[in-house]
């Protein structure tokens, strides 16, 4: 009996030690996952930390586990692509894989690609750039590209040889560009030969008896051109009606009152009653040509055409536009155009490639045809598309070259890559105060230019220099450029 209770006893024992043993043992094991959760918790703020210090995305919080996925992309094609970084937030894309043919190539906006090891090129949109504001020391690996299609006027820096020249590859208004934008305001031949706009020259000539033969329509006034005062010394020879801002004595419609409706169809069928319209640039420059010369060949009105130097290279045909620069005075012009005004013949003959829908220009044809772009066409890439993938593919060009040990192929932009004198007043304006912002902007602004252009070139000289002190390469003294490794 006495055996029996203390087997009992021994076995209540040992219940009690294995139940407080299995306590205390699940208890190290839930302290021991909450260490462990802990640690993996902290690990994973420290790595995202570590991967958003290395390449910042700012994206919406409601996007945060997408951002992460895209963060991770994004990282991943940063290093296994060439990297073509936008200087200038011209695209607004923080990170994007663009495919040109068979080149893949990484374009970002993001300046912390700065150094990346994987950077190759850095594109440069004209009106923003700034020399206070560049990749300086420039890196002898480092290519600069160029996409300018504006007025000179939005930057005169660019148009001189210290500054054109630093950048290998371009995509200006000039034929001369590696990728000539001359074109960009015309979306191809059709437009030209359409007669969906044109009046028939007797109903133009009806019209004559509440219109003036011309018409102007400007609201940028006082342009380097200087186009206003030709234009205000042309009035006194010639009725003008002028709808725009710039010496303005005819009022548009209230709707059409706007940037937005000047291509409204109700605004070009206002112009089209008109026999000619004064296409005046508002810069002088050999190939900047806007949609001031298309609009009117696209209505069928004659162009009275006053602007790029090289204009004749891009006339429909020989007889399309009349030049300002073949007439010593405005006078002289104003008598030309009413004697076409007043002969039916001598008109008809400006309108009459249209008329046949014959456009004998072969540069024009060539360059219409050739061109890696469209003008609002959505089959078709737009120029900055084609801008970046030239500089895309000329990256991959040279990569593969050096891969095979051969030489690397050099790119170099030229004055040509943008012609424009400095702007001149026309001798018979009379600078009243009111006139006078070419003498006292425009100007002093190109020679000021010149003078930067000149430091700007004086201080990528320096970091130039600076850096082939620390690579192997190349360096051509009299140009500064440096033969890149890739």
């Amino acid at each position: 009996m006495v055996r029996i209770q203390r087997r009992k006893l021994l076995a209540s024992c040992l219940c009690i030690t294995a139940t407080v043993f299995l306590l205390v043992t699940l208890q190290v094991v839930v302290e021991l996952g909450k260490f462990e959760r802990k640690k993996f918790k902290n690990s994973n703020l420290n790595d995202g930390h570590a991967q958003m210090e290395e390449e910042p995305i700012h994206l919406h919080p409601f996007l945060k586990r997408e951002g992460l996925t895209l963060n991770r992309k994004k990282t991943l094609a940063a290093d296994s692509y060439p990297i073509m970084l936008w200087w200038s937030p011209l695209t607004g894309e923080t990170g994007r894989l663009g495919q040109c043919g068979a080149d893949t190539c990484f374009f970002t906006i993001n300046r912390t690609y700065l150094h990346h090891h994987r950077t190759k090129a850095f594109l440069f949109y004209g009106t923003d750039f700034n020399i206070d504001s560049l990749p300086l020391p420039r890196k002898a690996h480092h290519d600069w590209a160029l996409f300018h299609e504006e007025s000179p006027k939005n930057n005169y820096k660019l148009f001189h040889q210290p500054v054109i020249t630093l950048f290998n590859y371009t995509a200006t208004f000039s034929r001369h560009s590696h990728l000539p934008l001359t074109t960009q305001y015309l979306e191809g031949t059709e437009v030209l030969k359409s007669l969906r706009y044109l009046v028939p020259l007797q109903s133009k000539n009806h019209l004559r008896k509440s219109l003036a033969p011309l018409v102007y329509v400007q609201s940028d006034c006082d342009p380097p051109s200087d186009r206003d005062s030709y234009v205000r010394e042309l009035m006194t020879y010639i009725e003008v009606d002028s709808y725009g801002e710039c010496l303005r004595n005819k009022a548009l419609p209230q709707q059409l009152n706007g940037p937005a409706s000047m291509d409204a169809g109700d605004f070009y069928r206002i112009l089209a009653q008109y026999k000619f319209i004064l296409a005046f640039e508002n810069a002088v420059c050999d190939d900047y040509v806007t949609e001031k010369f298309w609009r009117p060949l696209k209505l069928g009105v004659v162009p009275v055409y006053y602007g790029s130097p090289s204009i004749a290279d891009w006339l429909p045909s020989n007889r399309s536009a009349i030049l300002v620069s073949e007439f010593s005075h405005p006078r002289e012009l104003a008598s030309y155009i009413r004697q076409l005004d007043h002969d039916d013949r001598l008109y008809q003959a400006y309108i009459e490639w249209k008329l046949k829908g014959e456009i004998s220009n072969q540069r024009l044809l060539t360059a219409l045809r050739e061109r890696k772009w469209g003008v609002q066409d959505i089959k078709q890439d737009n120029y900055i598309d084609a801008f970046e993938c030239m500089v895309c593919t000329k990256v991959w060009d040279n990569i593969r070259l050096q891969e095979k040990g051969l030489p690397l192929k050099r790119w170099k932009a030229d004055i040509t890559h943008l012609s424009c004198p400095e702007p001149t007043a026309f001798a018979f304006s009379p600078l009243a105060p009111r006139r006078s912002s070419l003498r006292e902007m425009w100007i002093p602004s190109f020679q000021q230019s010149k003078k930067e252009a000149q430091a700007l070139r004086n201080e990528n000289a320096l970091g130039t220099q600076r850096e082939y002190r620390i690579m192997s390469c190349d360096w051509n003294e009299k140009d500064l450029i440096l033969v890149p490794t890739l």
